[in-house]
């Protein structure tokens, strides 16, 4: 994977379909850190919004189940 274990932490958190503010809060991250991570995830996925990069990230095993 080549998604760093933050990164897959605050994808899976975003499958819920929370707001930042949740999964922020669901991680003890700030609002800022989280948007880092996931730019980043999309990133590193390619993918064109957050919901694609977690769609992507489960297709290839990069998330627990």
């Amino acid at each position: 994977s080549p998604l760093t274990e933050r990164e897959t932490d605050v994808l899976s958190a975003a499958r819920a379909r929370g707001s930042i503010a949740d999964i922020a809060r669901s991680l003890h991250l700030s609002e800022g850190t989280v948007r880092n991570y996931l730019s980043s995830a999309i990133g590193k996925t390619a993918a064109r919004n957050r919901a694609d990069a977690v769609t992507i990230a489960e297709e290839n095993g990069w998330l627990p189940a």
